[in-house]
């Protein structure tokens, strides 16, 4: 079956603008255009569509989204199931933080009382649950399902207290590691202590720390454009420069 802009839209319930700026970004081209210049998707573009606003559901960028369809490993059946896999996990997020609130006013109405760990139980599970949506396949392909298992476990059953503490050393190493960056040496003392101080944060995840793991991290944190974003968005430059501290921290330069 064919579609024109308007069909196709009302179909997928999103404006017209939607497939035709898709189309503007290279993202979804039509299967024809018709004598009279009118856009016509057919079975694949409708395909393509339907993972497109999968990947959006699940917060992907539309830059990254067509590099991931695009890519020449690209494989639809297997991302319908990863697909599949991130929305139960988020079903279920939202599902313990439906149960969090429920718990909340009934503690309101004078009806029970929560422990100060159940007050947070939903949005620790909100956080694991972002993590996996942007780092999770990633992860699993660098370092096993087990260890991001064993993460995502260590996070859920943090307490309040070490929850605080992973907080504040997450500010440190940020801090830490602008101000190594002004010194434009990532093997000197404060490039380092930043190094350490990320070595600690990893500690508050991983059961073992392991000097090649980490390694291996601070090379994704360059390889990878999400990590590098995050880390470069107050300070370009900074993933690589955390990156070549770690590399010298652990001994991996080469």
């Amino acid at each position: 079956m064919e579609y024109t802009v308007q069909r196709l839209a009302s179909l997928a319930g999103v404006s017209a603008r939607t497939p035709r700026y898709y189309d503007e970004i290279g993202l979804l081209k039509p299967a024809r255009v018709s004598s009279a210049g009118y856009r016509i998707y057919g079975t694949a573009e409708v395909d393509r569509l339907q993972q497109i606003m999968f990947y959006r559901e699940l917060g992907v960028g539309l830059g990254e989204i067509k590099q991931i369809l695009e890519s020449p490993g690209f494989d639809a059946l297997q991302a319908l199931r990863e697909h599949r896999r991130q929305l139960l996990a988020k079903r279920e997020q939202l599902d313990q933080l439906i149960a969090n609130l429920e718990k909340t006013i009934a503690q309101a109405e004078g009806g029970r009382t929560m422990s100060d760990r159940e007050k947070f139980e939903g949005f620790k599970q909100k956080m694991i649950a972002e993590n996996e949506a942007r780092y999770g396949e990633e992860v699993r392909a660098k370092f096993g399902r087990e260890a991001l298992e064993r993460s995502n476990k260590m996070l859920a059953n943090m307490t309040e207290e070490q929850a605080k503490a992973l907080q504040e050393l997450s500010r440190e190493v940020i801090e830490t590691l602008k101000a190594a960056y002004a010194t434009g040496d990532p093997k000197g003392e404060l490039a380092q202590k930043a190094a350490d101080l990320h070595r600690q944060w990893l500690c508050f995840f991983w059961p073992q720390y392991d000097k090649e793991a980490h390694a291996g991290l601070a090379r994704m944190y360059v390889q990878d454009e999400r990590f590098t974003a995050y880390y470069d968005q107050d300070q370009p430059g900074l993933a690589q420069f955390l990156c070549d501290a770690i590399l010298a921290y652990t001994g991996q330069e080469n």
